[in-house]
């Protein structure tokens, strides 16, 4: 499957958000407490629209992933034994993929398209925060060599603050 990306419109906002209710769902069954009606919003990922910091992967005119990525943080990013310490790093956030194609390696695939991006503008870490109880996004990260740098305390509970140097 060859998945295309680009900066998302707003558009794209509908079905944007129709595939991460529909994540949020898939992840409630699985028992995975991570999103809900609070985080994230169809908001954020407008934000993120009219920021042009919001990507999506395409297959057969359907989206089938969506990121944002860029340099914000939150303030228990200061919680991260950061490898690399410098301003040429990005941090993905909200990296989701429709439930109709999990388990495909579209994931993986993504995460190697976002780095290969980033290399080429010169980019040197990517950093991220993992849900704790997120046993599929904890391999998934652990598989592509992003290391634990630190814990973030959120509503939620606790996530590993991962980066992996590029």
């Amino acid at each position: 499957m060859e998945i295309s990306y680009r900066v998302a419109s707003i558009d794209d906002l509908d079905d944007i958000f129709q595939l991460v209710e529909n994540a949020v769902k898939q992840m409630e069954r699985d028992n995975i407490h991570q999103w809900d009606s609070i985080y994230p919003t169809k908001e954020d990922f407008s934000n993120d629209i009219r920021k042009n910091e919001l990507y999506i992967g395409i297959i057969n005119e359907k989206i089938v992933v969506v990121y944002a990525i860029n340099k914000e943080c939150d303030e228990q990013y200061k919680n991260g034994e950061w490898q690399y310490i410098g301003d040429k790093f990005n941090i993905i956030h909200r990296l989701c993929v429709s439930p109709d194609f999990q388990k495909k390696g579209i994931a993986h695939t993504t995460l190697s398209h976002i780095e290969v991006e980033l290399v080429s503008l010169g980019i040197k870490a990517i950093r991220l925060d993992v849900f704790c109880d997120n046993p599929y996004a904890l391999k998934l990260y652990s598989n592509n060599d992003y290391h634990r740098v630190g814990i973030a305390n959120w509503r939620k509970g606790k996530f590993f603050l991962m980066e992996k140097l590029l």
